[in-house]
């Protein structure tokens, strides 16, 4: 297991990744009722959104070690 592979340091990206997410959550809840927000940089923010949630998920599986079936 190597430094990135580090089960506190994925614990702490996780953590990051997490408050980003909630920050875009709050952005895109935030600017979703007014009219005048471009399209195209709300899809942008959601589309981030849901790239920090898969890697989210991605890091969370790194973390539960493999049991045999």
């Amino acid at each position: 297991m190597n430094d990135q592979e580090d089960p506190e340091t994925i614990r702490r990206r996780i953590a990051e990744l997490q408050l980003e997410h909630e920050g875009l959550d709050a952005m895109i809840d935030g600017v979703s009722p007014q009219g005048d927000f471009d399209d195209l940089q709300l899809r942008r923010l959601k589309k981030r959104r849901l790239q920090i949630r898969d890697t989210i998920t991605l890091l969370q599986m790194r973390l539960v070690p493999d049991v045999p079936a």
